[in-house]
């Protein structure tokens, strides 16, 4: 009876596994439709790397608290991007050195508890693009330049809705957001991960 039972179950669970086995999405452009895009918070975030005193690099992490995406595939260089992060929910290993970070010293999250990229120009090849944005940080705006790699697109099996993302990296430094205490000491440069989906409504 037992060895029916899980025979029973095997065949059963097979097409349900069978239908999630392949992942469902693929750098394939023609699979965007033209339209604005909801960023998807659960799915984007930006990490951030820095060398600390020469020991070690420390990372972190911060979520999306917002944003869109406009793009035409037709014209991939009008497509407008906009995200948005939750600085005040920034996410690091210990919470003495989270806290730091949101103190006045580095974030003060208290007073700015968002960030922002705006892009104000994008140039696209295959399935790269160059974008070039204004990037805010505790209330400090600067231009900054990403580079862009197309993940992917499909429908998301969970809900039937169309997904897509890109993955862009950048360096900046600390400093010029005012964000540069203990500097050199601590590197002044910050490298950049941003990755960013996006879903249909």
């Amino acid at each position: 009876m037992r060895l029916v039972l899980a025979t029973i179950l095997a065949l059963t669970a097979a097409p349900i596994m069978a239908q999630t086995a392949a992942i469902p999405g693929a750098p394939v452009k023609a699979r965007v439709a033209t339209g604005t895009y909801a960023v998807d918070p659960n799915h984007t975030q930006v990490t951030w790397a820095v060398n600390h005193m020469g020991f070690s690099m420390l990372e972190g992490q911060l979520g999306a608290s917002g944003g869109s995406i406009t793009i035409d595939p037709a014209k991939p260089n009008a497509t407008k991007v906009e995200v948005n992060f939750a600085i005040d929910q920034l996410s690091v290993t210990a919470a003495p050195f989270a806290g730091h970070l949101k103190s006045k010293d580095f974030f003060d999250a208290a007073t700015y508890p968002t960030a922002k990229f705006v892009s104000t120009k994008v140039v696209a090849t295959s399935d790269k693009a160059t974008i070039t944005g204004d990037l805010t940080l505790k209330g400090v705006t600067k231009p900054v330049v990403l580079q862009a790699t197309f993940i992917g697109a499909g429908a998301n099996p969970m809900n039937k809705k169309l997904n897509f993302g890109f993955r862009a990296t950048t360096s900046i430094k600390r400093s010029d957001f005012n964000i540069g205490a203990y500097a050199p000491v601590v590197s002044d440069k910050v490298d950049l991960t941003i990755n960013a989906a996006f879903s249909a409504q």
